[in-house]
């Protein structure tokens, strides 16, 4: 299955890059990762407007601001967008504003969420929770295709296991199970995967090298005043740097970025 997100399409031969903030902070933060990433050769820009966070005393979010500052950069720079939805009521939001929804871990098994989106007709990327089997991840995926929608992204973003020296352990035996068992396009976020800024780029190579459809970073123009996940988010020169590394190792799998 090949997803269409705005002008580029997501499966197929293609090697496809997500890339931008964790959230969505002001015009000025999201247009200079937006044209850094884009001078890189990202292909969507990423950004959440609803964050849910562990701490309720953490940065919520910029909502429906946040959704005009993405619309407004999105167009300028020519990059569709991705963001997450958190409740059956942000799809209405959201839906005329963004080129594609996320459903993130927290929520893939949020059932009527996932029958909503699915009936949104959206390009749903849908994230494995930190818990999950990989079946189960197959099972949420079916509620979005059960309920009409067939275009529908697999992200691996890692799981919780008794490894504390990471955010999350990276499960890329998940991306060849996944690309064995299903049509789906598979792609991989080493940025929750692991959480350490330093291991993202040998991360998202390997994804490259295991075959998934695409990658999905985080990138802050300024990590330190980041708002949320600062740690994990790439500088715009290690993004570059990423982007060199990863082309090459996707043209020996037969892919172009």
């Amino acid at each position: 299955t090949k997803v269409q997100i705005g002008n580029h399409t997501v499966g197929g031969e293609q090697f496809s890059v997500m890339a931008g903030p964790c959230a969505v902070e002001s015009y000025q933060q999201l247009a200079e990762t937006a044209a850094a990433v884009k001078q890189s050769g990202a292909h969507i820009l990423r950004g959440g407007i609803f964050k849910p966070r562990t701490s309720p005393y953490s940065f919520q979010g910029s909502g429906v601001e946040g959704l005009e500052i993405m619309q407004a950069v999105s167009a300028e720079f020519d990059l569709p967008c991705i963001t997450e939805v958190m409740d059956t009521d942000d799809i209405e939001a959201v839906l005329d504003g963004v080129d594609a929804i996320q459903v993130g871990a927290r929520n893939m098994q949020n059932f009527r969420l996932l029958r909503a989106v699915g009936e949104s007709g959206k390009p749903v990327l849908l994230k494995r929770g930190i818990a999950a089997k990989v079946d189960e991840l197959l099972l949420a995926a079916e509620y979005i295709l059960d309920a009409g929608n067939p275009n529908v992204i697999l992200c691996e973003r890692g799981i919780r296991t008794y490894e504390t020296a990471t955010r999350n352990t990276l499960d890329l035996n998940a991306v060849a199970y996944l690309k064995q068992r299903s049509h789906l396009p598979v792609i991989v976020d080493p940025s929750h995967g692991t959480g350490v800024r330093e291991f993202v780029a040998p991360l998202a190579r390997a994804a490259a090298a295991v075959g998934a459809d695409g990658i999905m970073v985080e990138v802050h123009h300024n990590p330190e005043k980041a708002l949320s996940d600062g740690h994990q988010s790439l500088y715009p020169k290690q993004f570059t740097e990423l982007m060199q590394q990863v082309t090459a190792i996707a043209e020996i799998m037969g892919r172009t970025i």
